[in-house]
């Protein structure tokens, strides 16, 4: 998959990410939107890859999550849960 070219895939696929390391902490949507000051509306368009992220909603997001913001987007294509 050439997610560099496919910004809709690249999105589907962080999405997925970030849904995949959310479930992983026992954290649901609305704690992680409190955590970090990103919408709850926003953390689900971003699992469902219809909103593309920034990088610092990538930032907070990984702070929320406790994990590097490498986590959130390194090899996403490889992810078979991408």
């Amino acid at each position: 998959m050439d997610l560099e070219h496919d910004p809709q895939a690249a999105s589907v696929a962080f999405g997925q990410r970030l849904r995949a390391l959310r479930a992983r902490q026992g954290v649901s949507q609305d704690d992680l939107a409190r955590e970090t000051d990103v919408h709850p509306t926003a953390i689900g368009r971003l699992e469902r890859g219809s909103r593309e992220p920034r990088l610092t909603t990538i930032l907070r997001l990984a702070r929320g999550l406790e994990v590097r913001p490498g986590e959130l987007v390194d090899d996403l294509a490889a992810d078979p849960d991408a």
